[in-house]
């Protein structure tokens, strides 16, 4: 899920980010920071809590505790974009959310 976020976030194609990651499986938060770093973007390092959608910044990753494993997913301008749950005006499912923000340029 991380390398779709990424590629969603990149307009790339998913197998150009898998390719730079040389990382097919579970994308580690260290991998995902770097990807957006190495593409000229800031992200913000520190993992903050968040309960309700009104708390999000205008853009960022999201890693989620889902009922099947973490699970990351990309909140942009008022909506969630998800490579499990599709798009969405609110959270996947989850029970535990964080947020890493993305600083637009």
């Amino acid at each position: 899920c991380g390398q779709s976020v990424l590629a969603m976030l990149f307009d790339l194609d998913v197998k150009c980010v898998i390719e730079s990651l040389e990382n097919s499986k579970e994308t580690k938060l260290k991998e995902m920071i770097s990807f957006v770093e190495s593409n000229g973007v800031k992200i913000s390092k520190e993992k903050k809590p968040v309960f309700q959608k009104e708390e999000l910044p205008q853009i960022c990753v999201l890693s989620l505790e889902t009922p099947h494993c973490w699970h990351w997913s990309l909140y942009f301008k008022g909506r969630f974009y998800d490579p499990e749950y599709g798009v969405l005006d609110d959270f996947p499912p989850s029970t535990r959310r964080y947020y890493f923000e993305i600083f637009e340029n």
